[in-house]
C-alpha cells in the first residue's frame, strides 16, 4: 500500500486496528503523492494508495492504473505552520515569517506534495509568496518538511496539523493554524490500483477506511473527515 507522507502516523495506527478485527496485516510505503504516483507508473506492486490529493488517483483510473468507482475521501487535510522554539510564533504569522531573525522557511515541494502546493497558496494569501522565496527550503514531502523544522534547519515551516496533533503526546514549540480560507481544501483521495484488484484484504482494507473507527482515529490525528 502506498500512504501520503502526511498520513503515515495515522494509517499505522488505522492499521493496527484493522488488523486486530481482520487478521490482515499491511505493508506500507510512504513518500510523496508525486513520488507514489511515479512508483505506480513504474509497475511497482502498490494494490491501494492513500493520496494526498483527489486529482492523483482520479488521473490513475483515467490512465487505466486504478479500479475504476473506487475513489473516495478519507481525509481532509489541514495545514500549519510550526517552529520547534516556542517564542516564536505568536498570533501575527506575517511577522514571524518575516523577521530577520527568521532565516529559513520549509515547505513541502509544490511540484511533489499537495501540502506544498497549500503552502504557497497560504504565503500568496499572506502576501508574502514573492518575499519569502529567498528563505524557502524544500523537503521532497510533508514529512520532510517537518524534519527540517525539527532539526533546527529551518526556524520554521508549513507542516501538516496531524504531525503536531499526535494522540497521547504533547506538541511542543509554537504554531499558527492556517485558516481553511487562505488555502483549498486538501481533499486526501483513496483509491484500489489494479495490482489489488483481485486482492481481498485491500478491498477490506478500503471499506474499513470507510468506518466510524477509521474516521475517529483518522480525526484524533489532527484530519477533518466529510
Amino acid at each position: 500500500m502506498a500512504v501520503a507522507a502526511n498520513f503515515a502516523g495515522a494509517v499505522e495506527a488505522i492499521g493496527a486496528e484493522f488488523t486486530k478485527e481482520t487478521g490482515h496485516k499491511l505493508q506500507i510505503t510512504t513518500g510523496s503523492t508525486g513520488k507514489l504516483y511515479a512508483q505506480i507508473g513504474e509497475a511497482a506492486p502498490f494494490t491501494i494508495l492513500l493520496s494526498a490529493d483527489a486529482k492523483t488517483p482520479a488521473k490513475l483510473e483515467q490512465e487505466g492504473k486504478a479500479v475504476a468507482g473506487t475513489q473516495f475521501t478519507y481525509a481532509v487535510g489541514k495545514l500549519s505552520l510550526w517552529s520547534a522554539d516556542a517564542q516564536r510564533i505568536g498570533p501575527d504569522p506575517k511577522a514571524a515569517l518575516s523577521a530577520p531573525s527568521t532565516l529559513h522557511v520549509a515547505i513541502a515541494n509544490p511540484d511533489l506534495a499537495p501540502y506544498g502546493v497549500a503552502a504557497r497558496e497560504a504565503l500568496t494569501a499572506m502576501g508574502l509568496w514573492e518575499t519569502i522565496q529567498p528563505k524557502i527550503v524544500m523537503g521532497q514531502n510533508i514529512g520532510q518538511a517537518f524534519s527540517l523544522v525539527d532539526t533546527g534547519a529551518a526556524e520554521m515551516g508549513f507542516v501538516a496539523t496531524s504531525a503536531l496533533d499526535i494522540p497521547g503526546s504533547k506538541p511542543k514549540g509554537s504554531r499558527y493554524d492556517v485558516p481553511q480560507e487562505m488555502f483549498k481544501p486538501i481533499k486526501q483521495d483513496a483509491i484500489l490500483l489494479k495490482a489489488g484488484e483481485g486482492n481481498e484484504a485491500a478491498k477490506a482494507f478500503l471499506e474499513y477506511l470507510k468506518g466510524e473507527r477509521a474516521r475517529a482515529i483518522a480525526q484524533s490525528f489532527g484530519y477533518g473527515t466529510e
